[in-house]
């Protein structure tokens, strides 16, 4: 047991190293997409999946609505502070870069010990509904464990999956579905 203690200290240790190094040394960022890279090449297409797999998309403003217009819920709001993290199609483990990401997530929600954070787990339109919303689930419970071992506590954390319902992107091509699949950090009220 004790040595299993070391491995997760060292991981975490590792994670927080690279969170520096990437904050510190991306300064550049991103361009935006936008409608007009719907019709790219693939060469363009696999670049924007490959920097929204490996890089982290650099969708780092999570203050855009997801919700459907005329909702009548409220729904939890979404905050800077807390980025989204992607997914490679079909799979629901972390990426370093989202690891990455989550490490600052936890470093917040550390400081606002006060905030409780649903966690949505979302999915690309490819596969039925049922087998979507049990992946976005997926997504989203492995980043709720996630955030408990870097000392989140449980009862902060709540989960759950929209499945292929709210795209940030409904264009159908690789570049939106890469967009697609993530999992966005929201502060419940």
């Amino acid at each position: 047991m004790k040595r299993g203690g070391i491995r997760i200290s060292m991981q975490v240790l590792l994670m927080m190293v690279f969170a520096a190094m990437l904050a510190t040394g991306c300064a550049k960022k991103p361009a935006a997409t936008t409608a007009a890279g719907a019709g790219a090449d693939q060469a363009g297409t696999q670049q924007t999946a490959q920097g929204v797999e490996e890089m982290g998309a650099g969708e780092t403003g999570i203050g855009e609505s997801t919700i459907g217009e005329g909702s009548a819920m409220s729904m939890p709001q979404a905050v800077p502070s807390l980025e989204r993290i992607y997914f490679n199609f079909d799979r629901y483990d972390l990426s370093a870069e989202a690891q990455a990401i989550l490490v600052n997530n936890a470093e917040y929600l550390k400081a606002n010990p006060a905030e409780k954070v649903r966690i949505e787990g979302y999915c690309d339109e490819r596969g039925s509904d049922e087998y979507n919303l049990a992946l976005g689930e997926r997504r989203a419970r492995t980043a709720q464990k996630y955030l408990e071992t870097l000392g989140v506590a449980t009862d902060r954390l709540s989960v759950i999956s929209y499945g292929e319902e709210m795209p940030l992107d409904p264009a159908q091509n690789e570049a939106a579905y890469a967009k697609n699949r993530r999992a966005e950090f929201k502060i419940a009220q």
